[in-house]
């Protein structure tokens, strides 16, 4: 196995136009900008699973967005596997050869499931598109998929608005694995469930990161979500990453006051310990049990 990065992320650059400020008496209007992302540089191994948090606003979905190809940098590069993916426009990344090897799980499971669609369209749709399966090879696709990520098959023709939110969640899981990805984005894919699914869903995801070797890129608002997923943690305020370490001790020894405002902005019981501290081996060995 090569000992290069999967994802080497360098300077990093996007930003949004905001309404223009009147100047010269009104008769013109300044130009003003949105730095989104200002400068972020990471690199992410072959099988690591890394956490991307920080305040909402901060620019995390607009990174993710960059990576997973939807949406352009004014500059920077995304290097994928050797590929240069910013060299190429969202617009044509659908049709890139890459597209079936890096995959996104959004934040709504509901919202990202065409509702005009049942749940086998759903997972097929991307295997067609990518692998050119068709008829007996594409159904075995998707049985394969969906019993993967535990879907019964009953479940399959069903429409969005029939599926619990854990069930949409789990399809949209199957739709992004379904090409068979080395990479996957998840965009808070956790943040519309109930906390009691929440968990059978991260088990879902640990595993198939452990089974299938799949490197994740996973934001969350939830540290102590990401301190049981994730092998490493970047925090990004204002378009930047502030601070970065393994995911065990950022938040013990932040060494950035960011990020320590964020460790404790942490809900815990009076007198109790932070999610993750001295048990973080243990709770993550429970979420795997569960899987």
């Amino acid at each position: 196995m090569s000992n290069l990065p999967l994802l080497e992320v360098r300077e990093l650059v996007a930003r949004y136009p905001l309404p223009g400020v009147p100047s010269f008496g009104g008769l013109v209007k300044r130009a003003r900008w949105l730095q989104a992302v200002d400068g972020v540089s990471f690199t992410l191994a072959r099988g690591e699973a890394v956490g991307l948090v920080g305040e909402s606003g901060c620019g995390k979905s607009t990174l993710v967005s960059l990576l997973a190809r939807l949406s352009d940098p004014v500059s920077g590069r995304i290097v994928f596997d050797g590929i240069e993916l910013a060299a190429q426009p969202a617009a044509l990344a659908a049709r890139a050869p890459w597209r079936s090897r890096v995959q996104m799980v959004f934040q709504d499971p509901h919202d990202s499931l065409d509702p005009r669609r049942t749940a086998f369209d759903a997972i097929a749709d991307p295997i067609r598109r990518l692998l050119g399966l068709r008829a007996d090879a594409l159904r075995e696709r998707v049985l394969t998929v969906a019993r993967r990520v535990q879907i019964g098959t009953d479940l399959l023709q069903r429409r969005p608005h029939e599926l619990s939110g854990g069930q949409a969640a789990r399809v949209g899981i199957a739709r992004a694995l379904g090409p068979g990805p080395e990479l996957l984005i998840l965009d808070e894919p956790t943040a519309a469930l109930d906390v009691s699914v929440q968990a059978g869903v991260l088990a879902l995801l640990d595993r198939l990161r452990r089974e299938l070797g799949l490197a994740i890129v996973f934001v969350s608002h939830d540290l102590g979500v990401v301190r049981l997923l994730c092998d490493r943690v970047l925090v990004m305020r204002e378009g930047r990453i502030v601070d970065e370490g393994p995911s065990h001790e950022l938040f013990d020894r932040p060494r950035h006051s960011y990020t320590a405002a964020l460790a404790a902005a942490i809900p815990r019981f009076p007198g109790g310990p932070l999610p993750g501290d001295g048990h973080a081996a243990s709770r993550r060995q429970a979420v795997r049990r569960s899987a």
